[in-house]
């Protein structure tokens, strides 16, 4: 079973709501959210990056931040561009990118349900990035930023969502990047108590991205119950914020690679290598390298992309994890020939998200600065959810969602 609730959410006027609503925070560089928001004093970036509102030397660390955030938060509220809910609610966010078109339900999720494994998780997390988040979260006393789950479709929801979509939503606005975001406030008991039963009926779900706001959300429970020891587990700080999508409304792009040498080898002599493992062609462009199945690969090298098949010898499609694409890559091409023993850390590599498209892997081997660049077949929602059902991790930089959440839509306070 799993538990939700509905809350009385923070969320901006709806004449505010486009200047409001922010990319997340961990997209942007503090540079970059500094040029963003330097002519909108309503954006949220001024909450969830409060060091662009502070000396550039400022360490984005340090207690002067969190207290930054903290009086930004507490700005908008009293300068009436945000407000808080009367009652508690659920929230439709919906989000549409081209012709794509995803919904969600905004409510907040049981740490409990975190703790004990049926909120899966994907992917380790860095103490830094928690102690950061922890922090955020318990200095401006408000979750600011909403961890993105998934659930496995369900028809009794889909029917729910399509009934109250058709009302005229709260807010509807098209971001910069032409990405529209609608919000509906779902107050109604009977629908906010059909949507609680509903996932009351599932065994889990699941985050898709936000493994660092979850379990920062957890550690700041934990904080206010040792301060609370006779806490009855209804209190605001037992919950973090989330949106959670029906699975078969996922859109993921590929997270492409690009290396800085050949560690010591020549192409010729690399090229030999790789062949040993993976049927090699010559493309003729980028769009005829770009990868159209599973275990296919563009690859880009001195000028001339080429496709890459995986040959099934080196595939293991018994495991979650070692029969993904990225993990193919990884241990065939990336450890044994290129030696990156761990892509977290080793500066040779980087990550490139595929909406920046094959363009972009050109670009940067063309500069000079990178030697090879591999394109991948996105990750599927379906391995994703394989992955966490195993209790597994997948490899770092797997997946690449879009379009993206933005914050500030609705804020989750933990303090009234």
């Amino acid at each position: 079973m799993v538990k939700i609730k509905p809350f009385k959410g923070l969320r901006p006027l709806p004449e505010h709501a486009q200047k409001v609503a922010s990319p997340p925070y961990d997209v942007l560089s503090s540079v970059e959210a500094r040029e963003m928001a330097s002519t909108n004093p309503h954006s949220f970036l001024h909450v969830v990056k409060p060091e662009i509102d502070l000396p550039g030397d400022t360490d984005p660390y340090s207690d002067v931040v969190y207290a930054k955030a903290k009086e930004n938060l507490e700005k908008l509220i009293n300068d009436h561009v945000m407000k808080q809910e009367d009652k508690d609610s659920y929230y439709l966010y919906q989000i549409q990118m081209g012709d794509h078109i995803q919904t969600g339900l905004v409510t907040v999720a049981s740490v409990d349900d975190y703790t004990e494994g049926r909120i899966k998780k994907h992917e380790f997390t860095r103490p830094a990035k928690e102690d950061d988040r922890t922090k955020h979260i318990l200095t401006s006393k408000a979750q600011a930023g909403p961890v993105f789950c998934v659930f496995r479709a369900d028809p009794e929801l889909r029917k729910i969502f399509d009934e109250l979509t058709n009302d005229p939503p709260e807010f509807n606005f098209t971001a910069d990047d032409g990405i529209r975001h609608t919000l509906w406030v779902i107050k109604n008991p009977e629908h906010t108590n059909s949507i609680t039963r509903a996932f009351e009926g599932f065994d889990a779900i699941y985050i898709a991205d936000g493994h660092h706001r979850s379990a920062a959300g957890t550690r700041a429970a934990g904080k206010y119950r040792e301060l609370n020891p006779n806490y009855n587990g209804n209190e605001e700080f037992n919950y973090f914020l989330t949106v959670i999508f029906p699975d078969d409304e996922m859109k993921i792009l590929p997270y492409n690679r690009v290396v800085k040498d050949l560690s010591g080898m020549s192409e010729q002599g690399f090229m030999e290598k790789l062949r040993s493992k993976f049927d090699i062609t010559n493309a003729a462009s980028k769009d005829e390298a770009e990868p159209k199945n599973n275990y296919e690969y563009g690859m880009f090298l001195d000028g001339q992309w080429y496709r890459l098949k995986a040959q099934d010898s080196i595939i293991d499609r018994t495991d979650p994890v070692e029969s993904l694409d990225v993990q193919v890559l990884a241990q065939n091409v990336l450890k044994p020939l290129l030696k990156i023993e761990d892509p977290r850390t080793d500066p040779r590599i980087d990550f490139v998200g595929g909406i920046r498209g094959l363009k972009e892997l050109e670009k940067l081997v063309n500069s000079g600065e990178w030697k090879v660049a591999f394109a991948l077949y996105p990750t599927s929602i379906e391995q994703l959810l394989s992955v966490a059902d195993a209790g597994k991790v997948m490899p770092p930089k797997s997946t690449w969602f879009e379009p993206k959440l933005r914050s500030g839509m609705v804020v989750h306070l933990l303090e009234e």
